[in-house]
């Protein structure tokens, strides 16, 4: 099935709880020069945090979803509609 991933990158507060929770490792919390990237969730100490999925891996299990206490994380697949895709800010997967 196809689905993207939406990050609302205005509430992550980079708590990590998605990528422990993720079964398959497709998730990886960093750290990187926020000049480098334009993925940022949070700087701290000058540095950027960023949410990096491996796409290979990710199969849209959705339990990143139900890890998040933020409600940050959203996977929208074909039977949601252009509609949902669009009433979520953030990254796509």
């Amino acid at each position: 099935m196809a689905f993207a991933m939406h990050i609302n990158m205005e509430r992550c507060t980079g708590c990590n709880n998605c990528v422990v929770a993720c079964p398959v490792n497709a998730l990886e919390l960093n750290t990187v020069d926020p000049a480098s990237t334009d993925k940022i969730y949070l700087v701290q100490n000058g540095k950027a945090m960023i949410l990096d999925i491996d796409h290979e891996l990710c199969a849209g299990c959705g339990v990143c979803v139900e890890a998040c206490p933020y409600d940050v994380i959203r996977l929208v697949g074909p039977q949601d509609g252009p509609v949902a895709a669009k009433a979520v800010s953030g990254a796509t997967h």
